[in-house]
């Protein structure tokens, strides 16, 4: 981002730059994670623009993160989804990994789906498993709202009691639960990485009530909370901590988990868009 240039001005010129070339107007967002990018792949009459062609977008490093924006329909809603995203452990500011979340925002998104790849803390989660979160622990050191408030954006304290929308979350798991999916509810704690955990960290994770661990989600989420979002967040549990028989996992083997369970995970994303029709939503 040129120096001269704000985080607001640079959103809006993001904003604008993809108004005209989305499919339609929307108001639901999909947010990926490692390994899960081909979940856009279901949507209908889909547009593809990538990240390097809109202005001020940051680039997606992180092998299995595709860096294409895409629009399109799942199940007749229209939705913009967000193939790969930015990390901390990228070197990226807070600011700049949520720039995707504030132009979603600017193009008018307040239904926010955020998956991601995460290691499994409860020893009775498989590799393989989803997790709605039901809240997060930040332990990144860093929070996306430091420094000036902008108005526009949202409000300078913003609650975060329910920043994972429990009627939301309740709706996808009924659902999930009536078409036979395996699906837990758990707490996600955000670290900053890449280093993976110590079996001491993992220990010290279980003991204050994390679930699963990874290093996305938390920024992007306290963000849409700011912005007025309803916010949904799915795990994919890639792999078991267990500290009393700690396992090495690879990029390449947390990939391959996530790929695998992608067509879970993506029945659960259509339960989560087709759940939005229902009255209490």
């Amino acid at each position: 981002m040129a120096m001269n240039t704000t985080w607001s001005d640079a959103v809006a010129s993001a904003a604008e730059f993809l108004r005209p070339r989305l499919t339609a107007s929307t108001r639901v967002g999909l947010l990926t994670g490692t390994g899960l990018g081909d979940l856009a792949g279901s949507l209908a009459a889909a547009r593809e623009i990538p990240y390097s062609d809109i202005p001020h977008f940051p680039a997606a490093t992180v092998q299995s993160h595709k860096g294409i924006l895409v629009s399109g329909e799942l199940a007749a809603v229209p939705m913009v989804v967000c193939q790969g995203r930015f990390h901390l452990y990228e070197g990226y500011s807070p600011q700049a990994v949520t720039f995707s979340i504030r132009v979603l925002q600017a193009l008018g998104v307040d239904h926010l789906i955020v998956t991601n790849a995460a290691g499994g803390l409860d020893l009775d989660y498989a590799a393989g498993d989803l997790m709605l979160i039901a809240d997060h622990i930040n332990l990144t050191g860093a929070n996306p709202l430091v420094g000036p408030n902008d108005a526009n954006w949202g409000v300078r304290f913003p609650d975060m009691i329910g920043a994972y929308d429990p009627r939301w979350r309740q709706a996808v798991a009924d659902g999930a639960a009536a078409a036979g999916l395996r699906l837990h509810t758990g707490i996600y704690a955000g670290l900053r990485g890449p280093s993976l955990e110590t079996p001491a960290e993992t220990r010290y994770l279980r003991t204050i009530g994390a679930d699963a661990v990874g290093f996305s989600t938390i920024m992007e989420v306290i963000t849409a909370v700011h912005a007025g979002m309803r916010v949904l967040g799915i795990s994919t549990i890639t792999n078991i901590n267990d500290p009393d028989a700690p396992q090495p996992a690879t990029l390449e083997e947390i990939i391959a988990v996530a790929e695998g369970a992608a067509p879970s995970l993506e029945k659960v994303v259509r339960i989560a868009v087709e759940a939005l029709s229902l009255p209490s939503l």
